[in-house]
């Protein structure tokens, strides 16, 4: 009979002890710093693992005499800017510390805090565009607001370079698919210790921690002091308070529940069944009630959302799934409902949260602009509701001015149009068709003209959802009877929603 007890987890300072494995590995990165002229970036998220590479590193650094010092170490963290707001400050005062850290050091590193771009954001896609919240088969997010802007970078420096050479704090103990991964680049490592990046040509990986386990990683912060002066301890208290049950037990054995296990991540992320550390961290910490209204927002975003959604696609059209419609993106309402509960919660923030938090921002006045553009310019509504939204639910006046001194038509006409209306569809493609002629007036050959007026027709082309669920089922039925009488199988109208570039179709 099998023993179904799990085998104990062997930590990396089982053979030679803590002292010397630690000293082997800062041996081993200076050696790989020395070998070549390629510059480093290390990516530092503000966790345990990256913290950890990040502290080998600059011991590292700091142990080669100056003239060995040649090559610039990039050290990038990004900002999805929908970041726990308590981890977002820890790591905003960690790269100040660093940076200030480094030069009285003489250490060739710098730090840079990388965001996306004002286009790609959260909120101007979820509020601007109306993309419904992050699902598994529709994950707008994480290449918008994480990969693209490291990969820029680290494009960047290879573009300067030729080469570049990825530090990260990834560990293979961290899951099986995780480890699976790393196994299958080393395969390919044309170096020692240097794996290929599957994701961008002519840089490398390395990840000194890959063999650590969790209790390696906190056994390393609890001895070995911070050397840019931020201390260990202070992680490890956020790391307790993240956690469901407040406690940092004593391991004595692989069945004890290691501290630190806790991951942070966007708290707007509705790719989880729920946000468990910043729910952990209010319910440890009476203080920090201030973030409930931040988790409610996130529970909303998380819940059936097919009656806040438009019955048409981003390009107008109507698809069908198993005989329903797939809904598309938010509708107006809906958007200008979440426009106004995070400005609701950034209000919230600003007055009981801690003194830091006043000039909290869940929303950029970049983003509020590219935003406001979107709706009055791209989705034509020309009521320009955002200044007033704003206003009420800050008390401010918007800082933006008018985004067009040749729009003649506002608020005021728009509220006077749907009256006369029969019903909000109709309103949509007349006031889409007022503006289409606007934006083609000055045109000397209004280029483009035909194709945006039949776009608004075949958008406005329904009397009602019903109605068009109505056409797209006959229309199926048609092409099926059709391919039946070809000699064909059926064929489903539409197998499923596609991610595959990130935009609704």
């Amino acid at each position: 009979m099998l023993d179904p007890t799990p085998a104990p987890r062997v930590g990396a300072f089982a053979d030679l002890g803590f002292k010397a494995t630690v000293a082997r590995l800062i041996e081993e990165i200076a050696d790989l710093y020395q070998a070549d002229a390629i510059p480093w970036v290390i990516g530092y998220s503000g966790g345990k693992d990256s913290t950890a590479t990040l502290q080998l590193v600059w011991m590292a650094l700091s142990r080669l005499p100056v003239e060995a010092r040649s090559k610039p170490v990039y050290v990038i963290s990004t900002d999805t800017m929908v970041e726990n707001p308590v981890v977002a400050a820890w790591v905003a005062r960690s790269l100040d510390h660093m940076a200030k850290a480094a030069i009285e050091a003489g250490l060739p590193l710098t730090a840079h805090r990388l965001t996306p771009k004002a286009t790609d954001t959260f909120w101007v896609n979820l509020i601007g565009r109306g993309y419904p919240a992050p699902r598994p088969k529709f994950r707008w997010c994480t290449e918008r607001l994480k990969i693209n802007p490291s990969n820029q970078f680290i494009s960047d420096v290879v573009k300067a370079n030729g080469e570049a050479i990825v530090v990260l704090g990834m560990r293979k103990t961290e899951s099986q698919a995780r480890a699976k991964v790393m196994e299958r680049l080393e395969g390919g490592r044309a170096r020692d210790l240097l794996s290929p990046n599957a994701s961008l040509q002519n840089s490398f990986v390395y990840t000194p921690v890959e063999n650590w386990t969790n209790d390696d990683v906190w056994t390393f912060l609890m001895q070995v002091r911070n050397p840019w002066g931020f201390a260990n301890k202070d992680l490890l208290t956020m790391y307790q308070g993240a956690s469901a049950d407040g406690e940092c037990p004593l391991v004595i054995d692989s069945s004890t529940p290691s501290c630190g296990d806790s991951r942070f991540g966007c708290w707007v992320c509705t790719l989880v069944e729920r946000d468990r550390s910043m729910t952990a961290m209010i319910q440890n910490d009476q203080e920090k009630e201030w973030m409930l209204p931040l988790l409610e927002l996130r529970n909303e975003l998380d819940e059936d959302d097919r009656h806040l959604r438009d019955f048409r696609r981003m390009n107008g059209s109507v698809q069908l799934y198993k005989d329903r419609v797939i809904p598309g993106p938010y509708t107006q309402a809906a958007r200008e409902h979440w426009l106004a509960k995070v400005l609701q919660a950034q209000h919230h923030i600003r007055v009981h949260g801690p003194p830091e938090m006043e000039e909290f921002e869940l929303l950029t006045m970049a983003e509020l602009t590219e935003i406001r553009r979107l709706w009055v310019i791209e989705k034509h509504e020309l009521e320009d509701s955002l200044p007033g939204i704003y206003e009420r639910e800050t008390g401010v006046a918007f800082p933006g001015g008018r985004l067009d001194d040749n729009m003649a038509l506002g608020a005021e006409e728009m509220a006077l149009l749907r009256e006369i209306c029969d019903d909000d569809l109709h309103f949509q493609l007349t006031r889409e068709l007022l503006d289409v002629e606007r934006q083609h007036r000055t045109m000397g050959r209004r280029h483009g003209l035909f194709k945006a007026l039949d776009k608004a027709f075949r958008r406005g082309a329904h009397d009602s959802a019903e109605e068009a669920e109505g056409r797209a089922l006959d229309r199926r039925d048609i092409l099926d009877d059709a391919r039946a009488e070809a000699g064909e199988l059926p064929l489903p109208f539409m197998v499923g929603l596609s991610s595959a570039n990130g935009t609704i179709q």
